[in-house]
């Protein structure tokens, strides 16, 4: 039996009363969903997990039932949502935790194409490595180009606007963006995006609170 996992981060999120689901990956004919961002759960066909009942599986898919609706989910994508004014991203409150390393990190999604992120207060831009952008389909060549200072010297790097950033049920749009050509584990969360939102932590938890 053979698991295709994909990699995700533990996102709370509120606002608007919507929900969201996302696949992680399967196992066999089983699904391991997140739901609201809750710690994932191996379903089988036939069974529920919070209001989402599994249909069938096929490699990296599953298909699942809401409210009498059929969605196809796919490892890597962002999550589905439903609730809260039928799927659209309304909501005004991220709430973080903070990982074992002391980092706090998102599943989300850039122009609808999920992606994984970590917060970084010293970013002035949100920070995307070249090899992460092409995956994204983000033409960033096209972009002012400005000089990085890096490790080798300096070296080329691309001014971009995102249409849009998401994480759970909120989204922000015309984000800027700083595409470099060193690859990155993750897509950094600059200022650009912070700066929308109302930061505070307390204790091991950031809360970020849309402010336009």
């Amino acid at each position: 039996m053979k698991a295709h996992l994909a990699l995700a981060a533990l996102l709370l999120c509120s606002g608007a009363g919507a929900s969201s689901v996302a696949l992680q990956g399967t196992l066999g004919t089983k699904a391991l969903l997140i739901v609201d961002g809750t710690t994932p759960k191996l379903v089988g066909p036939g069974e529920s997990h919070q209001g989402v009942k599994l249909i069938s599986t096929s490699s990296d898919t599953a298909v699942v039932e809401i409210e009498g609706k059929r969605h196809t989910l796919r490892v890597g994508d962002a999550p589905a949502s439903w609730g809260g004014g039928g799927g659209a991203a309304r909501g005004n409150k991220i709430v973080l935790p903070v990982d074992r390393g002391g980092h706090f990190m998102a599943q989300g999604a850039i122009n609808g194409k999920a992606t994984k992120f970590m917060v970084d207060t010293g970013a002035t831009s949100v920070g995307i490595g070249a090899p992460e952008a092409d995956r994204l389909g983000i033409n960033y060549k096209d972009g002012r180009v400005v000089q990085m200072n890096t490790a080798n010297g300096t070296a080329p790097a691309y001014v971009i606007k995102l249409s849009s950033v998401r994480i759970g049920d909120v989204e922000v749009y015309d984000i800027e963006a700083l595409v470099s050509q060193q690859p990155m584990p993750y897509v950094l969360l600059g200022n650009s995006f912070l700066n929308r939102f109302q930061m505070q932590r307390t204790n091991d938890q950031m809360v970020l609170e849309r402010r336009y």
